[in-house]
C-alpha cells in the first residue's frame, strides 16, 4: 500500500491492563495486560493484517501495557518494526488518584470533582496531569519526531494510552478541548489515518 501519494499512520490504545480490569486510576503505573487485554492487542493486530500495511516505525510509551501490546501486534502481523519508546507517550499522569479504585476516589472526593478531573480538559487531580498538560508533552514529541516521518513517506504504528491518544487525535482532528474530552477510545481497536499534502484522513477498516 506504498503506491501512489498516501503513507499511513495507525494508532492503537492498548488491551485491557490488570488495572483496568480492577476499576482503578492508572496514569504513570506499570500494570501489564489481562488474558482479554493479550486477546484485544491479537485482534487489532489481525485487523491491521487485513489491510496489508508495510510499517516503517513503530512509537510507544514507556509502560509495559502499550509496549506488549505493540509486541503482539507486530506478531500478528508478521512484521518486526524498529520501535522507539518515549515517556512523551505516556498516559496521562493522575497523581495522588493513582492507584485508587474509582468509585472509592468518588466517595472521597465526591462524585462532582473525581467527574470534573476526568473530564475537563485542563483541571488536573492532585499532583497529576491535565488532558491540555498530556497534550502539552505529545504534540511537541508528535511534530518533532513522528511527523516527519510521515512526510518522509513513512508508515507507522503507535502504541499508547486512552488520553496520550485522545491529545493526539485532538490536534489530527483539529477538536476542540470541549469536544475532545468526550471523545472514548477502545482498547485494542486500531484507529486508521492515511496522510498526504499534510493532510490526514480518517479510514474505515
Amino acid at each position: 500500500m506504498k503506491e501512489g501519494k498516501n503513507n499511513f499512520l495507525v494508532l492503537v490504545r492498548h488491551g485491557q491492563s490488570e488495572w483496568n480490569e480492577k476499576n482503578l486510576f492508572t496514569g504513570w503505573k506499570n500494570p501489564t495486560l489481562t488474558e482479554q487485554g493479550v486477546e484485544e492487542a491479537r485482534k487489532a493486530g489481525s485487523k491491521i493484517k487485513s489491510i496489508n500495511l508495510d510499517f516503517d516505525l513503530h512509537f510507544t510509551s514507556e509502560l509495559l501495557r502499550a509496549q506488549i501490546t505493540g509486541e503482539i501486534i507486530q506478531r500478528e502481523i508478521d512484521q518486526q518494526i524498529k520501535t522507539i519508546k518515549n515517556i512523551a507517550l505516556n498516559e496521562r499522569d493522575y497523581g495522588d488518584l493513582s492507584g485508587l479504585n474509582k468509585d472509592e476516589a468518588r466517595k472521597k472526593w465526591g462524585e462532582k470533582q473525581v467527574h470534573l478531573w476526568r473530564r475537563s480538559y485542563d483541571t488536573p487531580p492532585p499532583g497529576g496531569e491535565s488532558l491540555k498538560d498530556t497534550s502539552d508533552r505529545v504534540i511537541p514529541y508528535f511534530k518533532k519526531t513522528i511527523k516527519p516521518e510521515l512526510e518522509m513517506k513513512k508508515n507507522i504504528l503507535i502504541t499508547a494510552h486512552g488520553n496520550s491518544l485522545r491529545a493526539l487525535i485532538k490536534n489530527i482532528e483539529d477538536i476542540t478541548a470541549a469536544d475532545i474530552v468526550k471523545l472514548e477510545i477502545a482498547t485494542g481497536e486500531p484507529i486508521i489515518y492515511s496522510f498526504s499534502n499534510n493532510k490526514f484522513k480518517k479510514l474505515d477498516i
